[in-house]
């Protein structure tokens, strides 16, 4: 499965202007690149390490006390806190740790050189750059140069010397801009940020993996009460396939860029991306509030997460169901009392229906069908329909049964523990066969069962239908309702529901399966999207 072509990143070789920015390239909330963007700025030349850029940056800064992030996992830094830590660190310590690494690669040693200037106190404990060691790697990881909401956080202000605002950003109002800066390869954990984001290369190289949050099922989100809800629960380098099956398919969603010196990336909210970053890299990025929910409004959020949450659990219907989002109307009575279903909004494309002429169907309904006056086809669809219903339902409860009573309508609840977990029609015999009838053979074959096996008919709604079942029968019950007279659909309904002694309570058993397909579309959308599952808590990364 390709990635949309909607969702593409562009690389653009000329700067777009602040109006195109805003008018064209952030309302679409894709990624794009900006080659050359920030190739104007002081810190482009006066930053770079192979140009006195280490010596420039700790003479500008000196021994500001900075927060350094310490990984227990490097070279990869999860988000989640109990997999680092942040501790107090001068500037000027740390750029004397990268001035040595420098040092050591361009002489060819592996391993950095033990000097008393990197004797640093972290915490009130005396600690020397092999404590550093311990933990892997250092980072510089977020440290604020401007913050909107936090002016005592802000540690780096006079960085502001060598930047500028990029152009493309016009008159936006920056949440906050921060340095990023490490000494070895690193590798950020795969998350997506609650801002817009503008990624600038100040020196050395990036490559960035991207994903749009549509692919959020893919990437196993950690659950949205955790301290790391942002951050997806799997190890892209090598993900466990038995507790994430389904990251199986991060490559197909996944688009990468690689971002040198200079070069910008649009990182719109919402996106997941990792980023791998090479020796001494240094980057600059501006966070800003985007109009997707600066635009919504406080009292509207209960609204706009049910409409949401309502939408992707359509979808996940509709996946399970491998067709087309269409709409599902309810079943309801009709004017003569007897229940119907209401018209559906679209018929799927996917199911070939046999329109021809419907005055022989038409003349069939209005007499007793034998089976001898069935066509092939159709006589054995009937045939392998009763099978099936006969093969499920005689481990249970008999389909001679003649009352709803006695044949027991299952309540949510013990839908929920059926031991037949079905998680598409090619699982579920009975749904299958349904699916695959058009709606005029099906209305044909079930008259036929009502006249001929009517306790297998009422077997089959009782027991045999599965959630998932019910909800492609009440699916073909609309394409069928599109396609023939009023006066034809209620007399099917007559026939169908006729065979129930209580035909509101067999009404019920369809609505109480449909709402159990719908319910378990529902959790996996929590599950995917929200890292809610009902099955047992998420393992740690």
């Amino acid at each position: 499965m390709a990635v949309e072509e909607s969702l593409r990143i562009q690389t653009f070789n000329e700067v777009p202007s602040a109006e195109e920015f805003a008018s064209h390239i952030e309302p679409k909330n894709v990624p794009a690149v900006f080659e050359g963007c920030v190739k104007n700025w002081k810190a482009f030349s006066k930053w770079n390490p192979s140009n006195g850029g280490l010596a420039y940056l700790q003479e500008l800064v000196g021994s500001t006390i900075v927060e350094v992030m310490l990984s227990r996992s490097a070279p990869v830094f999860y988000g989640d806190i109990r997999s680092h830590e942040r501790v107090p660190l001068p500037f000027s310590t740390f750029i004397g740790y990268c001035m040595d690494l420098l040092q050591d690669r361009e002489d060819g040693e592996d391993n950095p050189r033990h000097s008393e200037k990197n004797r640093v106190e972290v915490c009130g404990i005396e600690q020397t750059d092999c404590c550093i060691r311990e933990a892997q790697q250092i980072y510089l990881a977020q440290v604020p140069i401007l913050n909107s909401e936090n002016e005592e956080a802000i540690q780096l202000k006079c960085l502001n010397e060598d930047i500028r605002k990029p152009l493309l950003l016009g008159t936006k109002s920056m949440a906050s801009v921060n340095l990023w800066m490490n000494s070895a390869k690193t590798r950020s954990s795969t998350h997506y940020d609650p801002h817009n984001n503008l990624l600038c290369i100040v020196s050395g190289c990036k490559q960035v993996s991207l994903w749009p949050p549509s692919a959020s099922p893919f990437l196993y989100p950690l659950p949205l009460y955790g301290e790391a809800s942002n951050h997806s629960a799997v190890t892209l380098e090598n993900p466990n396939l038995s507790l994430y099956p389904r990251a199986k398919y991060l490559n197909e969603y996944s688009q990468k860029v690689i971002l040198h010196a200079g070069d910008a990336l649009f990182i719109p909210e919402g996106w997941f991306h990792q980023v791998d970053s090479e020796n001494l890299t240094i980057a600059v990025n501006f966070w800003w509030r985007s109009k997707i929910m600066s635009d919504m409004l406080e009292h509207m959020d209960a609204y706009y997460m049910r409409r949401i949450l309502k939408r992707l659990t359509d979808k996940e219907m509709n996946q399970r169901l491998h067709q087309p989002s269409i709409t599902v109307g309810k079943i309801a009575a009709t004017t003569s009392g007897q229940p119907s279903n209401a018209h559906g909004d679209h018929t799927d494309p996917t199911v070939a229906l046999s329109h021809g002429h419907d005055s022989l169907n038409r003349n069939r309904l209005k007499q007793n069908i034998m089976l001898q006056d069935l066509e092939p086809l159709e006589l054995q669809s009937l045939h392998e329909l009763v099978s099936l219903v006969h093969n499920n339902v005689n481990q249970g409860q008999p389909v001679g049964c003649s009352s709803i009573e006695a044949a027991g309508v299952e309540t949510n609840d013990q839908m929920d523990n059926r031991k037949e977990v079905f998680h598409n029609c090619q699982e579920d015999p009975v749904a299958n066969l349904i699916w695959t009838l058009n709606p005029l053979m099906l209305r044909i074959v079930f008259v036929a069962m009502a006249h001929n096996f009517p306790r297998t008919l009422e077997a089959l709604v009782l027991h045999a239908l599965s959630p998932l079942g019910a909800e492609i029968l009440t699916r073909k019950f609309e394409e069928m309702d599109q396609i023939v007279a009023e006066e034809d659909r209620n007399h099917f309904y007559q026939i169908f529901y006729g065979v129930f002694d209580d035909q509101f309570a067999a009404m019920d058993a369809l609505l109480n399966r449909k709402e159990a397909f719908a319910c378990q579309a529902f959790k996996n959308v929590l599950d995917q999207y929200l890292g809610v599952n009902f099955d047992g808590p998420k393992p740690q990364v």
